[in-house]
């Protein structure tokens, strides 16, 4: 079943050239999907619209069909949204905003209104699955970057969303990172996670189910990334 239903989906500021051209694509549920595509090729403007930030908090024209877990995204503001998508943006110091590792993890719950057991209980779940127990009254801001990493996922993790974008999200990390990444992206769509991997380089996202493939706005390839591949 198809948790996400892109069709024809256009994207500009104001009037000029388009950053995405007619989009076509749908990813099923508890999925990993690889976005690929060089530098200026739209897979940021992309992931903006699929959580919401284009066009609720930047502006622009967006024209289309895009529906995620059967919501019309371009009837839904960002605060309806955080329990359905998350994104993880690609430096995690620009997402990170409490001093404790404990405290970013509850952030998110406790702005969703959460009973304090719930976001307890969360909080919790996310420290085990992710290995940060031991670093829990941490500062964040002073951890390694591959700690950074799995905080800012934590952060997202503890909302409990349906989809989770990782943009970039092997960039700051050294081999022994990724591979700890690898395996909780694996594990996440083992728990029913559907997850889209923004990535520049594909050996990074091998195992992924598909790949979509942008050039200048518009979908090049999408499918198995043994189809893929021949156009990269």
């Amino acid at each position: 079943m198809n948790i996400i239903n892109v069709k024809n989906l256009t994207f500009s500021y104001d009037e000029n050239k388009p950053i995405l051209n007619g989009i076509d694509f749908s990813i099923e549920e508890e999925s990993i999907t690889g976005l690929l595509g060089d530098s200026g090729s739209g897979k940021s403007t992309l992931c903006h619209i699929l959580c919401g930030i284009i066009p609720n908090a930047v502006g622009g024209v967006v024209s289309g069909q895009i529906n995620l877990c059967d919501k019309n995204l371009r009837d839904c503001q960002m605060k309806d949204l955080a329990e359905t998508v998350g994104f993880v943006m690609q430096d995690p110091d620009r997402q990170i905003v409490t001093s404790t590792v404990e405290d970013e993890l509850a952030f998110g719950p406790e702005n969703l209104c959460l009973e304090p057991k719930k976001v307890r209980e969360r909080v919790d779940e996310v420290l085990e699955l992710l290995g940060l127990k031991e670093i829990r009254e941490e500062n964040p801001n002073k951890l390694s970057g591959g700690q950074k990493q799995l905080v800012a996922i934590g952060s997202i993790l503890t909302m409990d969303p349906e989809v989770i974008i990782l943009d970039e999200p092997f960039s700051h990390l050294d081999e022994e990172y990724k591979s700890c990444l690898t395996n909780i992206i694996r594990g996440l769509k083992l728990r029913g996670k559907t997850i889209i991997i923004v990535e520049h380089d594909h050996r990074l996202i091998e195992d992924a189910d598909r790949w979509i493939l942008l050039e200048d706005g518009k979908v090049k390839a999408f499918g198995a990334p043994e189809k893929v591949k021949k156009y990269i």
